[in-house]
């Protein structure tokens, strides 16, 4: 919370951040900053709320640090007096979080992510292949690059078997599309040329995706940057209501 707030401004981000916190399963820091006067929030507006937190968790799935903003928004006056937003109108929002090495790859085995785990399907010399991710660690490299190893199971023409493999590329940027700098099988008895290009070709795909939705949050990452053990995400996100953390 900032010092120059109003009184109700304090009241409000006090509550609000106790909110979250019992969401959570541990926080490091948590401060929200509601910005608004007892009559526009009489009148169901808010200037603003910011959200700003570290070392969040919650499922096992930990964010080192996430920074949010949403500017004029359409609330429920009530409910903000009891520490919660409830939006009247969906709101656009960018959200910065940053990850470490350890927290995705941490992520990756908890079961709230196994749950939602897909199976990939594409096809391949007019074959259908599918691909169901068993195990995934990433490292994240120097000069926005990153290595992924990869144990799946493999489907292709009705034959079922394990195949593990490692790729290392860059993310897409303003000025570049993805680059996949190596791609090496590491057990099994690899894949055909032709599944790899069928599979590069499906990656594509999903990445050029103008967004994607997770329960009532239409989300689209704007930018991923790599750095030595960190990812940072810049993510656009149109909420119809918040998410509980």
């Amino acid at each position: 919370m900032s010092e120059d707030q109003r009184i109700e401004e304090k009241m409000l981000s006090r509550e609000a951040e106790k909110q979250l916190s019992k969401q959570l399963d541990t926080a490091d820091k948590i401060d929200v900053d509601i910005q608004t006067d007892f009559l526009k929030l009489l009148q169901g507006m808010v200037d603003g709320v910011s959200v700003e937190g570290q070392g969040l968790v919650k499922q096992d799935i930990r964010i080192q640090e996430i920074k949010l903003q949403i500017d004029n928004v359409a609330v429920n006056p009530f409910s903000v007096l009891f520490g919660q937003v409830e939006l009247n109108e969906p709101v656009n929002i960018t959200t910065r979080v940053v990850m470490t090495e350890k927290d995705i790859n941490r992520a990756m085995i908890s079961e709230f992510i196994r749950s939602k785990m897909p199976t990939f399907k594409f096809n391949a010399d007019g074959k259908t292949v599918s691909l169901y991710p068993e195990e995934i660690q990433m490292k994240l490299l120097e000069d926005n690059k990153m290595t992924v190893a990869l144990k799946v199971t493999l489907t292709e023409d009705g034959n079922t078997r394990p195949l593990s493999f490692t790729a290392q590329y860059s993310p897409r940027t303003d000025e570049k599309p993805i680059i996949l700098e190596y791609f090496n099988c590491t057990q099994g008895e690899g894949i055909s040329l032709e599944v790899v290009v069928a599979l590069m070709q499906k990656v594509k795909e999903l990445v050029k995706l103008p967004s994607f939705k997770y329960e009532n949050i239409v989300l689209q990452i704007r930018k991923m940057e790599i750095q030595k053990e960190i990812m940072i995400l810049l993510v656009d996100a149109r909420l119809k209501k918040l998410p509980s953390f």
